[in-house]
């Protein structure tokens, strides 16, 4: 299947499943949320410890925009792209995986955190309220922690190499990314940001 393709059938999928999951707000909405469904449990058990910490680096993308907004800090950043690919490339090849198949996947996080940022400019832009109050701290809070979460991803990486070579990967990821989006309520935004972070994400693909 096509790139392009995968990511849109495994966002539909995403959001089908958080659909039925129960996903209905964004995180910062209070609202109660009913228990879900113990197969979707099931069904999303073994993946998530990669789809857990891809919707965490998805999030963390409203933080780098608000960083970035309204500064001359471009959103692209070629030359920090390239270092963690090639940071990744050695690092997965000292666990024992495939580096431009790993690298890959953190392509696509580069790209989902990049379509969300560019989402949120375009929101702010819209409705000034909602601009951000704050600037965080792009080199002591928000690239520190995007750190831990690569170093968290190669594990998980790791753990579910078989996992994700075998054919029934792509239905368990989608389970696994909905139920993600469940836990964290990821809004139409964010649930487009996480479509485009998994196509790389099952090795047979």
């Amino acid at each position: 299947m096509r790139p392009e393709r995968l990511r849109s059938a495994l966002t539909l999928l995403t959001a089908a499943t958080a659909l039925a999951l129960g996903t209905a707000a964004p995180a910062t909405a209070a609202v109660e949320r009913p228990a879900p469904a113990p197969h979707a449990a099931a069904a999303a058990h073994g993946l998530t410890s990669v789809t857990e910490l891809i919707a965490q680096r998805l999030l963390l993308a409203d933080k780098v925009a608000a960083a970035k907004y309204g500064t001359d800090t471009p959103i692209d950043d070629p030359a920090r792209e390239a270092q963690i690919l090639d940071d990744v490339r050695a690092r997965a090849a000292a666990l024992g995986l495939d580096p431009d198949a790993v690298a890959a996947v953190f392509r696509d996080q580069i790209e989902a955190n990049k379509l969300v940022q560019r989402g949120l400019y375009a929101r702010w832009d819209a409705h000034p309220g909602e601009r951000p109050t704050e600037r965080p701290d792009l080199a002591k809070e928000v690239r520190p922690a995007l750190d831990r979460i690569t170093t968290q991803l190669l594990a998980a990486l790791q753990d579910t190499e078989r996992s994700r070579a075998v054919p029934s990967c792509g239905p368990r990821l989608a389970a696994a990314a909905g139920w993600s989006a469940y836990t964290h309520r990821l809004d139409a935004l964010h649930l487009k940001g996480l479509g485009r972070a998994l196509p790389s994400v099952c090795s047979g693909s």
